[in-house]
């Protein structure tokens, strides 16, 4: 039978609007030894070359896959304002990320903390799953210029991913501990470092 009283790690959800730094922030977690579940990274996998959920998602949305795994713009398109579409792509993929994070946390049973890295940890829920969210945030202007600076990115496209993202406002509203990537990467540094050793000391 296995040991319901064993203690497992603290999970902390770290997630933040585009551009916040939150990538940098899990790096900074990962560094100091900390295992980080890249939610974005796992769904990469999923849809890249041999990814398992091509099939899937070949027979709900035909000519969207191939070689080199789901073709992004193609599938995007396809279920881009509609939502009926996205909840069946969501259904194919939510669960088996889940999955996956599962295996993640029990692979990892005898650390102290564990961080979820899910970057729409609010918009699509999850947050009820962790112990604490961390939200990773900047000012405005700092954001607006690191999107816009990314290979790509136009400022419509930006304004459209605002929209569909909780304002920064409200999640650190509903965070349990908050970050400012605003400030020197040092002094993003210290404040992962601190919170990373309150956490793991209990």
């Amino acid at each position: 039978m296995p040991d319901t009283n064993k203690p497992r790690p603290f999970i902390l959800g770290l997630t933040g609007s585009i551009g916040m730094g939150k990538s940098a922030v899990a790096a900074m977690f990962q560094g100091l030894g900390v295992p980080v579940f890249d939610a974005d990274a796992a769904v990469h996998a999923l849809q890249g070359p041999g990814g398992a959920l091509l099939g899937a998602i070949e027979a709900a949305f035909p000519g969207t896959t191939g070689p080199a795994g789901v073709d992004r713009p193609k599938l995007g398109a396809a279920v881009f304002g509609d939502a009926d579409r996205l909840k069946v792509l969501e259904g194919i993929v939510h669960p088996v990320v889940g999955a996956m994070r599962e295996g993640f946390l029990a692979e990892h049973a005898d650390r102290p903390l564990v961080v979820f890295d899910v970057p729409l940890l609010f918009e699509k829920g999850g947050f009820e799953t962790v112990d604490a969210v961390l939200v990773v945030s900047a000012p405005p202007e700092a954001q607006r210029q690191r999107v816009l600076a990314r290979p790509g990115m136009t400022a419509e496209k930006f304004e459209q991913i605002l929209k569909l993202q909780v304002p920064d406002a409200e999640k650190r509203e509903r965070a349990d501990f908050v970050i400012d990537t605003g400030t020197s990467l040092a002094e993003t540094r210290h404040a992962v470092q601190a919170l990373a050793h309150r956490l793991q000391a209990g």
